[in-house]
């Protein structure tokens, strides 16, 4: 059976260089502490924001180099626990990163607190008096806006120490995965063993031709995640609990109001995208699932045949060399600048694409100011990858364009928005494959992957959404959440959405352990918003080119100095109507479509 490689054993071609934060963990150890005994140099101003606008400037620019400096600490730490969470040291250093910043937390929360007990139009007036606080209005105007609910000086100060243990369900859920959960080494249907993990059956068992391995696979990963059912009921259940008595706390009407007071997006968007994408795309989804078990001849679908491919045979592989160059010149129609960032970041190890035990699942990608962007992704040598790396690359695109014309404190975006950078590559990278070839097969390939994106997206993504949705109002109920209520739950949402084409096994309903986007506020919906204007700007640049290239670059720049609906209408999308999410919807079925006449 083939091994799979630890960490020491990976070629560090296929690693991302860490050095360019810190060379050496010695000199992140250095900085830890030297972050840690500089707070000082924020906490002067103590006591001191009501003697002038000059105060809080001067308070607000050791803030933002103070950050600076902690973000650095934090990713690199942060990003060694995703290559290996198994290392003890970077479990340690991790956790060492953590605590310095419930500390950096506690000892700055005065700021927030010292602007809300200024008299009512100070910090008007501190802004027309002192021109270097332009930069920092933006996030004077989210402190301000918080003060319907902002609790004593005292109680914040106390919430903000504690951060490292409210964050705990999130690090306990990574960890686990990450170093504790095993899988049974699993078949194919030639009778070879190979080797099974969270991060392979997700990027490649999942999709994979062989309907033995593939089913096999699910066995096995039912199995494993079974057996840390209860673990991840509590871990997640604390972390909706937590979130429901800290809305209570600051007087909200529910978690839900909370979490999207803090993406700065009003419920009745929230609920409008949950309700017209499960509802008009259902149908088409399930017409297409259903063409697959024709297709493929299956005796049923089961839960892990969603993502089976339609042409078994036709799988184009690529190089993580050749598919960055599809990526480039896909990227290329938003200009030379963007391409060239892109191609920066695929030459000079951004990316981590090694597969090794106690790596992270999935892919993500985490922007540290002041350096570049770090990508994760587990490479299987599939066009298909190209994609998915493309989509975290507009993450990366994103980030450079905002950290390069922004502080800090406004280089990000609301969550509501951050998925739209991302998976408008994804389309134009398609566009371009499919510009270049006249083959047929091909052309229904690239389609099928675009529809594995919508899936993820306006389905997968959209249904952890909806779980999320049912639980926080049970929660809110007092329903206590647990690995029974969860996956009973979870089984009712798939079974609505799949109306019996698909059937909803054990595994199915034990999705709610797969992702950890539910430690994260809101986040899987948010795919949906991303989505629809990610659909929509691909269509303008189709359609307007230029124009809308520009429109969509100065949104790109203006990182997080918009509310999210705000940089969405700059963009030409407005998620307060209807119209754009049926409009997506419609095209996912013009798609549909489209695949279905080939076969």
């Amino acid at each position: 059976m083939q091994k799979r490689l630890t960490r020491a054993e990976v070629p560090v071609e296929q690693t991302w260089n860490l050095a360019d934060i810190f060379p050496t963990d010695e000199a992140w150890e250095k900085e830890l502490v030297a972050v840690g005994n500089d707070i000082d140099t924020v906490t002067q101003y103590k006591g001191r924001l009501g003697e002038g606008a000059s105060v809080l400037l001067a308070c607000l620019n050791a803030l933002e180099k103070l950050q600076e400096r902690f973000f650095k600490v934090a990713s690199y730490a942060s990003l060694n626990q995703s290559a290996d969470g198994t290392s003890a040291g970077n479990q340690a250093m991790a956790a060492r990163a953590a605590s310095l910043g419930a500390k950096l937390q506690a000892e700055t929360s005065f700021i927030r607190s010292e602007i809300l007990g200024l008299p009512a139009g100070t910090v008007e007036h501190y802004l027309a008096a002192e021109p270097g606080l332009s930069e920092y209005s933006r996030f004077l105007e989210r402190v301000l806006a918080e003060k319907p609910h902002t609790l004593s000086p005292e109680t914040e100060k106390v919430l903000a120490a504690l951060s490292e243990v409210l964050d705990a369900p999130s690090m306990i859920y990574a960890r686990s995965k990450s170093a504790d959960m095993s899988f049974d080494s699993v078949k194919d249907a030639a009778g070879n063993e190979l080797p099974m993990s969270f991060a392979v059956y997700e990027g490649h068992y999942e999709r994979s031709a062989d309907t033995v391995l593939r089913r096999n696979a699910w066995a096995s990963f039912t199995k494993g995640l079974k057996a840390y059912q209860n673990t991840y009921a509590a871990t997640w259940g604390t972390e909706v609990r937590k979130n429901v008595v800290m809305a209570k706390l600051r007087g909200y009407p529910s978690a839900i109001h909370m979490i999207l007071d803090q993406q700065e997006v009003p419920v009745e968007v929230y609920h409008q995208l949950h309700d017209i994408i499960l509802k008009e795309l259902a149908p088409q989804m399930r017409r297409y699932v259903e063409l697959r078990k024709k297709v493929l001849r299956l005796d049923k679908i089961l839960y892990c045949d969603i993502e089976a491919p339609l042409d078994p045979d036709f799988n184009p592989p690529t190089t993580f060399e050749k598919a960055g160059d599809i990526i480039v010149k896909g990227l290329s129609v938003l200009g030379q600048d963007y391409a060239d960032i892109i191609a920066t970041g695929l030459k000079n190890r951004w990316i981590d694409w090694a597969d090794n035990v106690g790596k992270s699942t999935g892919a993500f990608c985490n922007s540290v100011y002041g350096v570049h962007p770090y990508v994760l992704i587990t490479w299987t040598n599939s066009l298909h990858d190209a994609l998915t790396l493309a989509h975290e690359l507009g993450h990366a695109g994103h980030g450079v364009l905002s950290q390069r014309h922004h502080l800090l404190l406004n280089s990000r975006t609301s969550m509501f928005f951050v998925e739209a950078p991302s998976t408008i590559n994804s389309l134009l990278v398609a566009d371009r494959i499919l510009a270049e070839t006249n083959d047929m097969r091909m052309r229904r390939w690239v389609i099928m992957q675009l529809l594995s994106i919508y899936y993820h997206n306006f389905v997968r993504h959209l249904i952890e959404g909806e779980l999320q949705r049912r639980i926080y109002a049970l929660a809110e109920n007092g329903t206590p959440v647990t690995a029974s209520l969860l996956s009973r739950v979870q089984g009712e949402i798939l079974e609505e959405y799949w109306a019996g084409v698909v059937e909803i096994d054990d595994g199915a309903r034990l999705t709610w352990m797969r992702q950890p986007h539910y430690y994260r506020g809101l986040y899987p919906y948010t795919y949906s918003a991303g989505l629809t204007i990610g659909t929509a700007m691909a269509q303008a640049i189709r359609q307007e080119g230029q124009p809308a290239v520009e429109r969509w670059l100065t949104v790109l720049k203006a990182g997080g100095t918009k509310k999210p609906l705000e940089l969405a209408q700059m963009a030409g999308v407005d998620l307060t109507k209807p119209q754009p999410i049926k409009d997506a919807v419609a095209y996912v079925g013009s798609l549909i479509d489209e695949v279905v006449r080939t076969f």
